[in-house]
């Protein structure tokens, strides 16, 4: 955002101190202003969340700026276009908007927050390199907001933020850049509940909406605006510190249960059955929620939120810490498992040409921030194989692999694929004219059972089929790995021990 600083208290000169925080004009007056024009409002980021919340912003209060570092991305919205993909509704929403005056963007983010009453932060809060929470963004937005803040501005920060920031970092750091006492502004907690592919949905009220503020007024103030834009209910909490917590709380959760389900679907190979089957009956029970298994966790919130408590509190955090290794490792045990199936092909990995389909951490999602194809290629070079990727959404070859098309796959040969991320375009792959090779789907994407292909489903498939087996015509398995006594159906002979090995092998080091 701009470096421009400046004093809060010259900004109000051309304008009413009589934001939404401390107001005294009576709550239905105040939805009034709010819903028609007269609290300008910034949003402060326009990336996969940011957009579509201006833009809801802008179709419930018609006054909205937002900003963002990129010129490019002004310079689309400006031309009432979309630089975000796989949103339905976004783009017709962003023309619409743009259109008729109610949202305008921008690079400079001082003179829009000399603009508005209300500031909303959607910016990312990444990592650093010792995996500690980099709020560099988020001060930077921070330092543009007080250069325009005034007494009555509510700040609502949406980026997910480690528990205790709005009151130790934000608060102080506003107060102390604009001039203003820490009375004179609001400030609250109200994190974005959104998913890429449902984002305007989930912006207009697919969930309640969490707010929680520095103060009581704080509170409140959030509660008015967020009352309008969405069609949910508004759910308080007692201070934003709590609001922070909810929502790195519920990526924990996910990234934890992901991580029992990874656990449990690595004995499929030891047990001989389908993990997934038994995990998705299981999931009758209302107490019990297991999550899919997979080849990791990607995402710009899931593989992250853990960090912000990790090693940031006087607890241990045992169990999240586990299941933050579990995940964090997938990759690799994905390529652990395709080694040793190419080893039963008498195929060296480090000889082998590999086709990895998938590239971006979900279907149909424009996103490979964490995502778990940029380890698994990683890893594959690392062990000297020769790495092909196909993706719809994004360029393969900028995350090491050379670009196939669909189309090209069936004149290649490969002696493996791995399917990481299903896209729907796959659907188009014809894998009965490929050639023969040894599959590693951890999605339980295909069944493979009437081709030539040597196929390993990570923790099974759902309909019953154990990692490397089919079911006969008459519905029992049909297994064509190893026997108990430690026999091999694809001829190798090994001893007993050396069975049991090769059936657990890539679990051990999770």
């Amino acid at each position: 955002m701009s470096d421009t600083a400046g004093s809060g208290r010259d900004a109000t000169d051309a304008r009413t101190t009589d934001g939404l925080y401390g107001s005294s004009q009576s709550p239905d007056r105040q939805r009034d202003r709010l819903t028609s024009g007269e609290i300008p409002v910034a949003v402060y980021g326009l990336g996969k969340m940011g957009l579509p919340l201006a833009a809801v912003y802008a179709e419930t209060t018609g006054n909205v700026t937002g900003v963002d570092i990129d010129p490019t991305v002004i310079e689309t919205i400006t031309d009432g276009e979309s630089h975000v993909v796989g949103e339905p509704g976004l783009a017709d929403l962003v023309a619409d908007q743009v259109d008729a005056g109610r949202l305008e963007a921008t690079t400079d983010g001082s003179t829009a927050a000399s603009a508005a009453r209300i500031h909303v932060i959607i910016v990312p809060t990444l990592l650093d390199d010792e995996n500690d929470p980099d709020l560099t963004t988020v001060e930077s937005v921070v330092d543009d907001i007080a250069a325009g803040l005034a007494p009555g501005d509510l700040v609502i920060a949406e980026s997910t933020l480690p528990p205790g920031t709005c009151r130790d970092v934000l608060e102080p750091h506003l107060a102390s850049e604009s001039g203003l006492a820490t009375d004179e502004f609001g400030l609250a907690f109200c994190p974005e509940r959104t998913s890429s592919g449902t984002a305007l949905r989930d912006i207009r009220g697919q969930y309640p909406k969490v707010v929680g503020g520095v103060d009581p007024e704080s509170t409140r103030a959030a509660a008015v605006v967020y009352d309008e834009l969405s069609e949910n209910e508004v759910h308080p909490v007692s201070d934003a510190t709590t609001a922070e917590a909810v929502k790195v709380f519920e990526g924990i959760y996910r990234d934890v249960n992901i991580g029992l389900a990874n656990e449990l679907g690595l004995l499929a190979d030891e047990l001989g059955v389908s993990a997934r089957e038994a995990m998705d009956t299981a999931n009758d029970l209302p107490m019990c929620q297991l999550h899919d298994p997979g080849p990791g966790v990607g995402g710009h919130c899931i593989p992250y939120y853990p960090h912000f408590l990790l090693g940031r509190t006087d607890e241990p955090m045992a169990v999240t810490e586990t299941a933050r290794q579990v995940n964090h490792e997938m990759p690799s045990v994905v390529v652990d498992r395709l080694e040793r199936e190419l080893a039963r092909v008498d195929t060296d990995i480090a000889e082998a040409s590999v086709v990895v389909l998938g590239v971006t951490y979900r279907p149909g999602v424009e996103e490979t921030r964490a995502s778990p194809a940029l380890g698994v290629i990683d890893d594959l070079l690392e062990r000297g194989a020769d790495v092909a990727g196909v993706d719809p959404l994004v360029d393969p070859a900028d995350y090491g692999a050379r670009p196939v098309t669909i189309e090209e796959l069936s004149e290649a040969a490969f002696d493996a694929a791995v399917i990481v991320t299903p896209h729907e375009a796959f659907d188009r792959i014809d894998w009965g004219g490929l050639e023969r090779m040894v599959v590693i789907d951890g999605r339980d994407a295909v069944d493979l059972s009437e081709t030539p292909h040597r196929e390993y489903d990570l923790a099974g498939s759902s309909d019953g089929r154990p990692p490397r087996g089919s079911r006969d015509p008459d519905g029992g398995i049909e297994r064509d790995d190893t026997d108990r006594d430690g026999g091999d159906r694809d001829g190798i002979e090994r001893e007993p021990s050396e069975a049991v090995s090769a059936s657990t092998d890539g679990g051990n080091d999770v």
